[in-house]
């Protein structure tokens, strides 16, 4: 009964959003009541709820997001990622691109969650596309793809980490076996997957003119443009940051010193340390006034409000699915059934990420009710937690946070977004599964 208010809490936002054209944010709220009010959450605990999940998402991702989207408009108006664009191009030309944004994705895939490597890249591959004259989703899709992928199988991630330590599986065995599943994953789910979609659904592949958080992108000289690894430094430094101090935290014993390198490392610090930079390396070094620093700040947060309130949204709707014993349910249902260890691991956290939303909440929760497993079957602990994070990023549709950013920032319709996105990242989950289960052949 509890999978079925689901579905129709899923179905009624789609009505509200495609038929009645209502605005997304009010329509997640509308839904989030009545799906509360049908999970019997108390009346006096609903509301609390809703605003609870609304602000542990954007308490998450709001600093972030906004500063995130603030060096990226940085960055894009002064002519860096006109430079990163022309420099990429030189480098790998036309027939290669894609190549090089999944080296640049992978590369900040290793540090940065998906939604902050999203807006890190977004300006150079807007830049990119628009430089080679072809469809933003072209790019968008092998970028996306790779820093799913990251997210959802590498440790230091959250998701993965954690699974981890509940199937006490070794870190450094994760992290190889998951680089062995990442990169066939990244293949089919990138340019394989962008094939297929490009001939069977090929107007969802059109020129965008501006992206939302970027507005409109300059037109530059290249001899005006800051210089490549300025650039690339100055896009890249949270991911520096980031990567430098979970390396050094790991090494450096306890003291002064280590928790100063984990403070410099923790993303709000890292991201405001990051912005500060790209004041400094895009703005005054490029003799931009403060005026002019303060203006492109400005209207990077003013292009993301509406933005920030959808995904708020998402994150009440989340909560109320959390709340409404879902994930509680759904343990019931598995009692007692045989099944592959590695198959059980992906169809429990696949079926918790599609009712729950939240990619890392579908692991935690997975791993707890398969960990059992491990000890009952012999599988290799390192498999499951890959298992586990491969059905976590299954089928990511209206209840997460990604979902809408992809909607938002590449101008798709909600019809559209399903084919594209929730399209890929099921493709990425199955692909994913298949790998684990063929490593499970050889361990």
């Amino acid at each position: 009964m509890k999978l079925l208010i689901v579905a129709l809490g899923v179905a009624f936002l789609i009505f509200l959003i495609v038929k009645v054209k209502l605005n997304t944010f009010i329509s997640l709220m509308a839904t989030s009541f009545l799906v509360g009010l049908a999970l019997n959450i108390p009346l006096d605990q609903l509301s609390e709820v809703i605003t609870s999940g609304m602000g542990d998402q954007l308490g998450d991702l709001a600093i972030i997001f906004g500063m995130g989207s603030m060096i990226g408009k940085l960055v894009s108006d002064s002519g860096g990622g006109y430079r990163i664009a022309n420099t990429l191009i030189d480098k790998f030309g036309k027939r290669q691109i894609q190549i090089a944004v999944i080296i640049a994705s992978f590369i900040v895939g290793l540090a940065l969650f998906f939604e902050v490597g999203l807006v890190v890249l977004l300006p150079i591959i807007f830049v990119i596309a628009r430089e080679l004259g072809i469809p933003l989703l072209t790019l968008a899709v092998p970028m996306a793809a790779t820093l799913n992928v990251m997210h959802g199988f590498i440790p230091p991630h959250p998701a993965p980490t954690a699974i981890s330590g509940i199937m006490n599986a070794d870190i450094g065995q994760v992290i190889l076996l998951g680089l062995v599943v990442a990169i066939p994953t990244i293949i089919v789910s990138g340019p394989i997957f962008n094939y297929f979609l490009h001939k069977f659904y090929p107007k969802v592949f059109r020129i965008q003119e501006k992206i939302p958080g970027l507005g409109e992108v300059k037109e530059f000289e290249l001899s005006q443009t800051p210089p490549f690894w300025t650039s690339v430094s100055t896009a890249m430094m949270p991911v520096i940051l980031i990567g430098v101090a979970t390396i050094l935290g790991n090494v450096l014993s306890e003291g002064p010193l280590q928790q100063g390198v984990e403070f410099i490392g923790d993303p709000n610090v890292a991201m405001l340390l990051s912005l500060l930079f790209a004041m400094y390396t895009m703005g005054f070094k490029q003799k931009r006034s403060m005026k002019e620093i303060g203006t492109t700040v400005e209207e990077a947060v003013t292009q993301i409000a509406m933005m920030l309130f959808i995904i708020g949204g998402g994150g009440a709707l989340k909560e109320v699915l959390v709340e409404g014993g879902i994930s509680e349910y759904i343990s019931s249902l598995f009692t007692g059934i045989n099944l592959s260890p590695i198959f059980a691991a992906w169809l429990v956290s696949a079926i918790l990420r599609v009712s729950l939303g939240s990619s890392t909440v579908a692991a935690m929760t997975g791993a707890g009710l398969v960990a059992p497993l491990i000890a009952q079957t012999g599988v290799h602990p390192a498999l499951m937690v890959l298992s586990v994070g491969a059905g976590s990023i299954f089928a990511d549709h209206v209840n997460d946070a990604g979902f809408w950013m992809i909607k938002e920032y590449f101008g798709l319709s909600l019809k559209e977004t399903f084919l594209t996105w929730t399209t890929l990242t099921s493709v990425l989950s199955v692909t994913g599964l298949i790998c684990v289960y063929g490593l499970s052949l050889i361990l």
